[in-house]
């Protein structure tokens, strides 16, 4: 088993709020899955969360008792969406990550200050979409066909999706500094559990003839966990829970190891650990 591995503490904090609102009001919303794990959602959603994909799913409230609740995912959004939850006098309740939170002031500072910001991350994460409406024209650069696209003189900030992995930020970066700006402000926005969760993995790598990375599909942390360890050497393998286990993964091994996303919940590891171990 990794020493570093499952929950982090934005997740159990995100978890914590939600399930305090359950007990103290009756119609909780969430603006898309309040983490990426479908186990754990599902769970919520039997104790009263209603997941929904905008504010126009969200019914409003006969009387002022019955106010509906909106939770800000773990994720962030952008500050329009804060406004127009307020504007329809719905209840606001922010679960947003402490560490997204300072990677979007941090992008409306460095516009502020005169700088093209640049995101380092995928264009397609709620995190990411959250984080340049910071900003105007926010750049986000996810390999190095999005350099192109990046302006060829002037002052640029770069700062990262918390759950990239710092190899990956840093390979990016240095392309981006061989096209000679005249300025170039880096900020290292990487969540310190989610590096901690990688240098445990890789550490993990050398010792193990087969990992198991464990967690969502849609989790980026984990994604990136998966494929650093893939990067290894090791024959890595990224499920969800045992139920995708396969006898042929551990075919000729001798040696498994273990690692979990930042929002794989502890009895999924404990049961898949578990019925390795039996395996």
């Amino acid at each position: 088993m990794a020493k570093k591995l499952g929950f982090c503490f934005g997740v159990e904090h995100a978890i914590d709020m939600a399930q305090k609102l359950l007990v103290e009001r009756k119609k909780v919303y969430c603006l898309g899955p309040l983490i990426h794990n479908s186990q754990v959602v599902e769970r919520l959603a039997h104790q009263g969360l209603q997941v929904v994909e905008n504010l126009e799913q969200i019914t409003p409230a006969a009387d002022e008792k019955d106010t509906p609740t909106v939770l800000i995912r773990s994720h962030g959004c952008r500050p329009e969406l804060l406004q127009k939850i307020k504007a329809k006098g719905f209840q606001l309740v922010d679960a947003t990550c402490i560490l997204v939170k300072r990677a979007q002031k941090l992008v409306q500072e460095l516009h502020q200050q005169g700088y093209q910001v640049i995101v380092v991350g995928d264009p397609n994460h709620p995190e990411v979409q959250g984080v340049v409406g910071y900003a105007p024209e926010v750049i986000v650069v996810n390999g190095e066909e999005d350099i192109s696209r990046l302006p060829p003189h002037g002052r640029l900030a770069v700062i990262s999706q918390t759950t990239h992995s710092a190899e990956d930020f840093g390979r990016l970066v240095g392309y981006i500094a061989t096209r000679g700006y005249e300025e170039m402000k880096v900020v290292n926005t990487i969540c310190r559990e989610t590096a901690r969760r990688q240098a445990s993995a890789v550490e993990l790598c050398r010792l193990v003839d087969v990992m198991f990375v464990l967690g969502s599909r849609h989790s980026a942390n984990t994604g990136e966990l998966a494929q650093l360890c893939r990067r290894k050497g090791v024959d890595t393998y990224h499920l969800q829970d045992w139920q995708e286990f396969k006898p042929q993964y551990v075919v000729g091994k001798g040696t498994a190891g273990i690692t979990a996303g930042a929002s794989t919940p502890g009895w999924i590891i404990q049961e898949f650990a578990e019925n390795l171990q039996h395996f």
